[in-house]
């Protein structure tokens, strides 16, 4: 059965909206961004056999995570073969001793080596360092990435230590990316690590509420040049463009659920339609929060209206209703009746007891 306009655009905004680097790709060009950066840090050690470190700053849930991982998708196409990646998360290596035996063992799956469990910190180190050295003549880059970088930071920060020091005492080819939510991280290194970590720092910021509207409409636009009728897919834009400009679907007072997420820096422009609560503060600017919802992710555009075919202001009004439903206050209704029934009920039931 053939599917009308309006189904193939709800099926091509579906398939949009799950292909985050699909969306990224369309704004990720800039050299500014943050993406083009982090990709020439990377990239250049594999091309220059060198080493690199970075930071990446910013408040939760802006994007730093998802930029390193579309970053290093695009590595791991165009250099096949090319790259080892190590992951270390500060909330469950933190440890030093830990960390170092964590290291060991993903270098171990990644080479297909043994690994063995009772190997001491020193022993660990040994074997790190041979493997730096080994993949510097392989002209294979190793990459770390630490993420609550501010973890490891604590401490003797043993790791850090050692790590760096290994890459400047071998001829190898590896980058340590550090993640963290505290802007200040870099200034929690000791004198001695700090000295072996270099000053490159991305900023993550969050976006302003105008780039929010104009990112999220241009995802959900249609594109003039796809299979979809020429008129429809102008009178959805012009209708989509008429809904984002009511001053009743952004400024409802005391807070508005927009169907925008963006796991990615402003300077990035990349933003999922998943839920971000608004909270409007009447003495104060707009401040958005960032509050992803995954089973709302797609409200708005799936209530779209099949007859007509368009994405109106009232399908973006249902999914804020239904984003601002409490299931719990659900449940309480109805409560106060019950209550009176039971509380009458155990009276009755303690007199009769009494009276027997």
């Amino acid at each position: 059965m053939e599917r009308s306009p309006a189904e193939e655009a709800l099926i091509l905004l579906r398939s949009r909206l799950l292909d985050s680097h699909g969306i990224f790709s369309l704004l990720s060009n800039s050299s500014d961004s943050n993406y083009s950066k982090l990709k020439y840090i990377i990239s250049s050690s594999i091309t220059e056999s060198c080493n690199n470190s970075v930071l990446l700053l910013g408040p939760r849930g802006c994007g730093k995570t998802q930029v390193l991982e579309l970053v290093l998708k695009d590595l791991f196409a165009e250099y096949p073969d090319m790259i080892s990646l190590i992951k270390l998360n500060g909330l469950l290596h933190s440890d030093d001793n830990c960390a170092l035996k964590e290291i060991a063992r993903q270098l171990c799956m990644e080479h297909q080596l043994l690994f063995s469990k009772a190997a001491s910190f020193d022993d660990n180190s040994q074997f790190i360092i041979s493997m730096l050295r080994e993949c510097g003549l392989a002209h294979k880059t190793i990459v770390f990435v630490l993420d609550e970088f501010d973890l490891f930071a604590q401490g003797k920060q043993r790791l850090l230590y050692s790590l760096l020091d290994a890459m400047q005492s071998v001829t190898s080819q590896a980058v340590v990316i550090g993640i963290s939510c505290r802007l200040d991280a870099d200034q929690l290194l000791e004198k001695r690590v700090r000295s072996r970590f270099s000053h490159r720092k991305l900023l993550f910021c969050p976006p302003s509420k105008e780039d929010l509207e104009r990112l999220l409409e241009h995802i959900l636009s249609l594109p003039g040049n796809s299979c979809l009728p020429e008129n429809y897919a102008a009178q959805f834009n012009a209708e989509l463009h008429v809904s984002f400009r009511s001053s009743d679907l952004f400024n409802c007072p005391p807070a508005v659920e927009i169907l925008v997420s963006y796991p990615f820096g402003l300077q990035d422009g990349q933003f999922f339609l998943t839920s971000v609560a608004v909270d409007f503060d009447s003495s104060e600017d707009s401040l958005f929060t960032s509050k992803v919802c995954h089973d709302s992710r797609f409200l708005a555009v799936s209530s779209m209206d099949l007859k007509t075919g368009l994405l109106s202001i009232e399908n973006f009004k249902a999914a804020f209703v239904s984003l601002n439903r409490q299931p719990k206050l659900d449940y309480l209704k109805g409560l106060f009746n019950l209550g009176t029934i039971l509380w009458s009920s155990m009276r009755a039931e303690a007199r009769e007891n009494k009276n027997s």
